[in-house]
C-alpha cells in the first residue's frame, strides 16, 4: 500500500492544489492529512472543501481545534490569534462542523497517526533527539506519521539493552528512505502551505508500507498570488513574506 501524507496546509489552497497535481501522478492507494487544514492562510473553506473530497484519514490540528474553539485563543500568539478570528467568519457551518469530528490521534493496525507526537498529539513539537525517544513507547506500531513543526524530518528510534536512541534523518526530495525493520520511526512529511526549513516549496511525503520506503517530495507554487491574497484579506503582512523565506 502506498500512501500520500500531507500536513499543515494552513488556509494555502494554492500550495495544496500543486501538491494534489504532484501526488496525483504519483498514483498512490490513499491519502492521509495529519491536521491544520486552516490557521493562517487566506483560503480556509477551500482546503477544507479539497481535504474532505480527496483524503481517507485526516487529524484534527492545533489550529484546526483553535478555530472551533476547543483550544483557548491565549495558547496562541497575536498574528495566529487574529488569522483564527478571520477564519472563523470565513468558514462554512458544515466546515466548521467537520474539522470539530477530527482525531488529533489515529490508531490504524499498521500505522499511527498523530498531529504533534504519539504522547502529545495537539502541541508537542518533535524536533530534538531526546523528545523523539520519549515516544517510543507511546505508539506500539513501526511507524508514527507526525505534523505540526513543518519540517521534513525522520527520527530512526532504536532500542538497545533499555536504551532508546533517536537519530534524525533529514529531507532528501525524491529519495526513498529505507525503514529498517526492527526499529521504529516518526516520520513528518513538511508543511504544504507554510514550510519551516527555509524551503518555500510545498512539502509532502510517500509512504511505501509493502517496500518499506518513504519519500519526501517538494513542488514549486504561487508565493505571490498567495502573498497578495493575504494583504487582500486584511491578515497580517508577516504571513505572507515568512512563505518566501520558508519559515
Amino acid at each position: 500500500m502506498r500512501i500520500a501524507v500531507l500536513s499543515d496546509i494552513h488556509g494555502n489552497v494554492v500550495a495544496l492544489k500543486r501538491a494534489l497535481e504532484a501526488v496525483d501522478a504519483l498514483q498512490p492507494d490513499s491519502l492521509f492529512c495529519l491536521g491544520d487544514v486552516v490557521g493562517y492562510g487566506p483560503e480556509p473553506e477551500a482546503c477544507v472543501e479539497l481535504i474532505r473530497a480527496r483524503a481517507d484519514v485526516c487529524l484534527a490540528g492545533n489550529h484546526d481545534l483553535a478555530v472551533v474553539g476547543a483550544l483557548p485563543l491565549s495558547a496562541f500568539n497575536p498574528v495566529a490569534r487574529e488569522a483564527i478570528l478571520w477564519h472563523r467568519t470565513h468558514l462554512s457551518r458544515e466546515s466548521l462542523d467537520w474539522l470539530a469530528s477530527l482525531p488529533t490521534r489515529q490508531d490504524l493496525p499498521d500505522l499511527t497517526l498523530a498531529h504533534g507526537s504519539p504522547r502529545a498529539p495537539v502541541w508537542e513539537y518533535v524536533t530534538d533527539p531526546e523528545t523523539a525517544a520519549e515516544n517510543y513507547d507511546a505508539f506500539q506500531t513501526p511507524v508514527c506519521l507526525i505534523g505540526h513543526s513543518h519540517l521534513a524530518m525522520a527520527w530512526r528510534l532504536h532500542k538497545e539493552r533499555g536504551q532508546i536512541e533517536a537519530r534524525l534523518t533529514g529531507e532528501e526530495p525524491g529519495v526513498p528512505l529505507a525503514l529498517d525493520i526492527g526499529d521504529k520511526w516518526l516520520l513528518n512529511p513538511g508543511g504544504v502551505g507554510q514550510p519551516r526549513d527555509h524551503d518555500p516549496r510545498a512539502s509532502f511525503a510517500l509512504l511505501d508500507l509493502e517496500a518499506r520506503t518513504w519519500t519526501w517530495h517538494r513542488v514549486a507554487y504561487d508565493v505571490d498570488a498567495v502573498a497578495r491574497a493575504i494583504l487582500d484579506a486584511g491578515l497580517p503582512e508577516v504571513l505572507g513574506t515568512r512563505l518566501y523565506l520558508g519559515w
